[in-house]
């Protein structure tokens, strides 16, 4: 049996140290957070190569660094362990050889999200959580709605009311409870607290608790493994709440703690919607907080977050590790998009478009060398967005 090494959880901006076997949302202290912490010299004695071999391809591969202490808790889908493609006849195209697309789309219902909230349901149903709830631009919503359904406890999700269908219909049919909103995803977590408070629902909102992170890390412990242990020169994600850059960063660390890396790390490229671009604003203006941006507005559901509770984890990442923050608009995105599918057989969602062409002006301003490698996130399946290819 592979055993969770975890110790405590500790608040990314305070500080403040909590026991790791108790529900939490946000720091008590600073209501900022909470971040896993693991015993590394411990778990690098049983995450080694050789065992890595024999385990199955899922998330769970990475057990040891991950919070889930009994395994019968530990639910899966067989999310993760997603294919990261050598786009060859795209990289000839944009003059960028070693491009790759980490292709999250074939995760359960189809977006990164599983790996997130797989892991986060698994530790809520483990400490004893009976209902659970989240806002959503719709993919979270869905990935809640299955693993909820899979672990027996009901689902209360709230989405913007111009949600995409598919978005709504996932999850009525995989059985939440979904209630559109007249508004954006803070006016549902709005909802959701409510609901709470009201009513004892464990939030499961991005970075409100500690253990949707954990799943969204495995992604840099993957891209390290697929990789032969060597991170790319540069790594560009689209960022709404974040979690996934945040998680990766701090998987990187843990990965050099327990020898599997060194201290080389990625720069790390965050991707917004010039029509929801609160990180990118703060960064430009060297401010480690985001204002809330007004009017938030994109095709791109998964880039629609006007505030992030972790926007100072996002920007402290991305600055650390020498990288950039820039804006795509909408139609570069579906053009973009297009490219990647017509190049490479991926029907990228709008914010794996978004991620190309982030990569193509960074290479058109010399930010990026053609000789360097660049790893992609397509973090969703296009089919998902089909409205927007009508």
């Amino acid at each position: 049996m592979i055993e969770s090494t975890l110790t405590h959880l500790e608040c990314g901006m305070c500080g403040a140290v909590y026991p790791a076997d108790q529900l939490w949302n946000l720091c008590p202290a600073c209501a900022r957070p909470l971040l896993a912490r693991y015993d590394l010299a411990r778990a690098a004695a049983t995450l080694t190569l050789a065992a890595l071999r024999e385990r199955a391809p899922t998330l769970w591969r990475y057990a040891e660094v991950l919070p889930v202490r009994d395994p019968d808790h530990r639910l899966s889908l067989g999310e993760g362990w997603t294919p990261l493609v050598h786009a060859t006849r795209l990289g000839g195209q944009i003059g960028c050889p070693n491009t790759y697309v980490k292709d999250e789309s074939l995760n359960p219902t189809g977006s990164f999200k599983a790996r997130g909230l797989g892991v986060a349901v698994s530790r809520a149903a483990e400490l004893g959580a009976r209902e659970l709830a989240i806002p959503s631009a719709g993919n979270a919503a869905g990935a809640l709605s299955a693993y909820a359904a899979l672990a027996g406890l009901p689902a209360h999700v709230f989405m913007p009311a111009d949600v995409p269908q598919p978005f709504q219909a996932e999850c009525r049919a995989l059985g939440a409870h979904v209630t559109l909103v007249d508004g954006l995803i803070n006016d549902c977590g709005a909802r959701v607290r409510a609901g709470a408070a009201e009513y004892g629902w464990f939030d499961c909102s991005t970075l409100k608790e500690p253990y949707r992170l954990e799943g969204k890390k495995t992604m840099g412990y993957e891209l390290a493994e697929q990789l032969g242990w060597q991170l790319p020169d540069v790594i560009i994600y689209p960022t709404g709440g974040g979690t996934g850059l945040v998680g990766m960063w701090k998987a990187f660390d843990e990965l050099q703690a327990m020898g599997l890396i060194d201290a080389r790390r990625p720069r790390m490229v965050s991707v917004q919607a010039t029509g929801c671009a609160p990180i990118v604003q703060a960064y430009r203006a060297g401010h480690e907080h985001a204002e809330l941006w007004p009017g938030a507005k994109t095709v791109a559901d998964g880039l629609r977050v006007p505030v992030a509770v972790g926007d100072f984890l996002i920007i402290r990442a991305v600055r650390a590790s020498g990288g950039t923050a820039l804006t795509v608009d909408d139609a570069a995105m579906i053009a973009h998009a297009n490219l990647l599918g017509a190049t490479t057989g991926i029907f990228a969602a709008p914010e794996g478009g978004a991620c190309l062409a982030a990569q193509v002006a960074l290479l058109e301003s010399g930010w990026i060398a053609p000789d360097e490698t660049v790893v992609l996130f397509n973090t969703g399946t296009g089919l998902k967005y089909a409205h927007l290819w009508v």
